[in-house]
């Protein structure tokens, strides 16, 4: 093994690499955000439904919650 051999790399493969990886972090945390809503909204939903399947009339108080 050769110690303190450095390989050169092209600069422009190099920035291209780092985009490519900052956009999948991107995309990556963009799922995430939305994975988080349709969560949200679906929850708040099932409270809807159970609510109104409970015969109450206030079901938009309880989904408020």
């Amino acid at each position: 093994m050769v110690r303190g051999l450095r390989i050169l790399e092209d600069p422009d493969l190099a920035a291209a690499r780092q985009t490519n990886s900052l956009a999948a972090l991107a995309l990556t945390l963009g799922l995430v955000v939305a994975g988080l809503y349709l969560v949200d909204v679906l929850r708040t939903t099932a409270a809807e439904q159970d609510c109104a399947l409970a015969g109450r009339a206030d079901c938009l108080v309880v989904a408020a919650r």
